[in-house]
């Protein structure tokens, strides 16, 4: 469960603070998670960051500093994005003991994310849609709001309880045992498949390039529930293919 918790990265996503980045890094390496990938940071490196990391240093240093969301997960098999309020997304809303063990499990094919928004305003719509599960923190109806740290250290929390008590589901879709199971797409792989959705959708008049998000949102909410592996895209890629040059 070590090996699988190395694999668990945490992403944050547009940190005004910097003091909110080291004591984030604080709250993961207590919990032994040391994945550390900041997307668009107003101000890091940066000397609030070093204070409030408190021995943490190494996290620090060996943070990656990306432009966008996609850019942080193009490798991970599966991500969860932090949400204290529902939207409108048809993805699976998990508490944080199931994403938690939902994560290692998924971890067991590849890198997994939990994704963590801007302090005031979260993650947008646009960045939900990269996300295979949301997850909700079951705080006090009428005071949601939480620290970014503060949300960080729950999820690394029960990520370190989940690995502790051997709590890691199997793959939704994994092979029966004595098959080799096909690897789960990557971020990137399942990007290239809506990319091309889109592109042959418009190309059969059935998607309006001026107004394509809606039916999009739905077929991206569908294809991330399904959990596709990397043939099953390379299948339905090459149906769409097909389906463009019969056109």
């Amino acid at each position: 469960m070590e090996e699988r918790l190395g694999r668990v990265r945490v992403v944050l996503v547009g940190t005004t603070h910097p003091g909110n980045i080291g004591s984030a890094a604080r709250a993961m390496k207590a919990m032994g998670v040391t994945d550390l990938v900041l997307v668009a940071p107003e101000r890091f490196p940066h000397a609030d960051a070093t204070a409030l990391a408190s021995g943490a240093d190494d996290l620090l240093a060996g943070a990656r500093v990306v432009e966008d969301l996609a850019a942080a997960i193009r490798d991970c098999v599966w991500v969860v994005g932090t949400s204290a309020r529902l939207r409108t997304h048809s993805v699976p809303v998990l508490g944080p003991a199931d994403a938690a063990g939902q994560a290692l499990g998924n971890a067991a094919e590849g890198p997994v994310a939990l994704v963590f928004g801007r302090e005031h305003s979260g993650l947008t719509n646009a960045e939900l849609d990269h996300c295979n599960a949301f997850v909700q923190i079951p705080t006090v109806p009428d005071f949601s709001s939480l620290n970014l740290a503060g949300s960080v250290q729950v999820m690394t929390y029960a990520l370190r309880m989940a690995a502790l008590n051997g709590e890691a589901p199997a793959l939704s879709g994994a092979e029966p045992t004595g098959v080799e199971r096909d690897p789960p797409a990557t971020q990137a792989e399942m990007e290239g498949l809506f990319r091309h959705f889109e592109q042959a959708l418009t190309t059969i008049d059935v998607l309006d390039p001026d107004n394509p998000r809606h039916l999009m949102r739905r077929l991206r909410h569908l294809y991330l529930r399904a959990g596709l592996s990397a043939s099953e895209v390379r299948m339905l890629r090459g149906i769409l293919t097909h389906t463009e040059r019969g056109r």
